[in-house]
């Protein structure tokens, strides 16, 4: 049962996630028609709704609503005496968060009056946006962990929300850097979504990002101290379970 909250955290909060993302896209687009415009409210929206999501749901599941980080989490924690995550969490954790971002785009969609189930036209395939894809999530990956590795894991909230805000003006794809959320972004035909076809390539950067941000953190923390346990983004002792 504990298991099973700590899913349904990472589906409500990754659903939600993609719900604030899509649904301020569209109203956005809706207000405005100047492309700076929209995507300066969505990613102040994004910024806003991520880190309270973080604030919100840490403490459940680790808000972790991404399945490169919580794939990143196993990985560099798997050998500690109380790992971040365990490989049981993260087959329970990446189902919840592609459901979700599914979820909160049918949500996004219905709550503008469009049909609920929308394909994305929105082609995304050119190289520079994939490179931007590696930049984005490898720099994810560095600052959730850094923070960790540093015992600061309570600036996550704003350090991430922030990270992510900035990321949507310094990088050509405007920073998914989450495939769950990618995949949820082709179910929307709106100012935030994605063409399927340019999803694979998507994701593939993204892994590739995440490996680079894991390796450059090793690099930059080799002797590090690890959490005690608990979320990726709270010491363990401030987390009820």
């Amino acid at each position: 049962m504990n298991l099973a909250r700590r899913a349904l955290a990472e589906f409500a909060g990754t659903a939600a996630l993609v719900a604030v993302v899509v649904g301020s896209g569209i109203m956005a687009a809706d207000l405005s028609r100047d492309v700076g415009v929209q995507l300066l409210a969505n990613s102040l929206a994004t910024a806003a709704g991520l880190a309270v999501l973080i604030v919100i749901l840490g403490p459940v599941s680790g808000a972790h609503f991404n399945p490169v980080v919580s794939v990143a989490a196993w990985v560099l924690t798997r050998r500690d005496a109380a790992p971040s995550v365990r490989g049981r969490e993260v087959a329970a954790y990446v189902p919840a968060q592609v459901a979700g971002a599914i979820a909160g785009a049918v949500l996004a969609n219905a709550m503008f009056a469009l049909p609920a189930v929308q394909i994305s036209a929105r082609d995304r395939s050119a190289p520079h946006l994939l490179l931007g894809e590696v930049v984005a999530t490898a720099g994810l990956i560095v600052v959730i962990f850094a923070l960790t590795r540093q015992g600061r894991a309570a600036l996550a909230p704003v350090a991430v929300g922030g990270y992510i805000g900035a990321a949507y003006w310094f990088t050509s794809s405007t920073s998914f850097a989450n495939p769950a959320v990618t995949l949820g972004r082709a179910f929307t035909d709106t100012f935030a979504g994605i063409a399927p076809a340019s999803v694979p390539g998507f994701v593939a950067a993204q892994l590739a990002g995440a490996a680079l941000g894991g390796l450059l953190l090793v690099l930059l923390y080799p002797n590090s101290p690890r959490p005690v346990s608990g979320s990726t983004y709270q010491a363990a002792a401030d987390q009820p379970r």
